[in-house]
């Protein structure tokens, strides 16, 4: 149990059976009447957010949430395969808590796995990543850096919007918040 006013962003809370994670928080005192906390919530699970208001010092439960360190091995069926760095016990996450991540995960990549009593709840990953484009139209010529993309197929069989000069072979920074391409690497 945690008082209202030891909120943190991302502290987990325990509410009407659901794991909920401090997106933002607000202490508010008015001028009249008892202070309050204003909250906005993400479900871990489903990923829903919703604001939610809370009595100054009332108490709420939170819940434990352990992070490791872990490396993607291989997708077994619909789960995917992650070994802890640490310990290199191998846990099988679904493919509904991986979501997103899927589409930069490539073997032997690092990530961040959430577990709350042994349940796996997400896996996050860096804010980036370098992928290779396995496929996309060839440029033509006059297309320049500026101007407009066109769809590229990386490694992980995701496709992403790049300039128009990228070729096949080219590995790219791609962000994994919004799928947006970054950059070219050169090795």
């Amino acid at each position: 149990m945690a008082s209202t006013n030891d909120l943190k962003n991302g502290t987990v809370l325990n509410l009407d059976g659901n794991l909920w994670s401090v997106v933002e928080f607000q202490h508010v005192k008015p001028g009249k009447g008892g202070a309050f906390v204003r909250t906005k919530l993400k479900n871990v699970l489903s990923g829903k957010v919703v604001d939610r208001t809370f009595n100054a010092g009332a108490k709420v439960e939170t819940a434990t949430v352990d992070k490791r360190d872990m490396q993607y091995l291989y997708k077994d069926g619909e789960d995917f395969v992650f070994m802890d760095s640490a310990t290199y016990d191998q846990l099988h996450i679904s493919a509904a808590t991986v979501g997103d991540a899927a589409n930069y995960l490539l073997e032997s990549a690092e990530a961040i796995v959430a577990t709350h009593e042994g349940t796996p709840l997400y896996v996050e990953l860096p804010t980036s990543v370098v992928l290779e484009i396995t496929y996309t139209e060839p440029g033509l010529q006059g297309d320049r850096s500026t101007g407009g993309t066109k769809p590229a197929t990386v490694e992980t069989g995701y496709e992403i919007q790049v300039p128009l000069f990228l070729e096949t072979g080219t590995k790219v920074k791609v962000d994994t918040r919004t799928g947006d391409y970054l950059g070219r690497v050169n090795d």
